[in-house]
Parts: C-alpha cells; sequence; structure tokens
C-alpha cells in the first residue's frame, strides 16, 4: 500500500473531528460534481415575477380575452 495521501495537512495540527469534517466536505463536493445540474423547484415568489403572457396590467384584465 504504497499510495500517496488524497488530503495533505500543510500547516497547523486539526483534531481527528476537525479531519473528519474536511474528509465529509471533500467527499460530498466531489459527489456532487459527478451528478449533474439539479433542476430546483421555484418559489410562488420567483415565478410571480416571470412574464406569463397574462393581461399586462390590471385593467386589461377585466376585458374579455380574445382567443
Amino acid at each position: 500500500m504504497n499510495e500517496e495521501p488524497l488530503v495533505t495537512v500543510v500547516r497547523g495540527a486539526p483534531t481527528p473531528e476537525e479531519l473528519a469534517a474536511l474528509v465529509t466536505l471533500v467527499a460530498a463536493r466531489s459527489t456532487s460534481a459527478d451528478e449533474g445540474p439539479r433542476r430546483t423547484s421555484m418559489t410562488p415568489w420567483v415565478r410571480s415575477a416571470r412574464p406569463t403572457g397574462a393581461p399586462a396590467t390590471w385593467k386589461t384584465s377585466a376585458l374579455p380575452s380574445v382567443h
């Protein structure tokens, strides 16, 4: 087993808990890079700011639609 370590501490003396947190973070980041982009669901607040093709103003919303 003459393998190089994946992570080397260059400066300081981390505790075992700090090393565990670092390894967890590195492992989580490396697996998320392999998955691809995630589609997040939009909140109603964000959805309300996007144009929808609905009437442009509140005044025109009372007019009959011409479909």
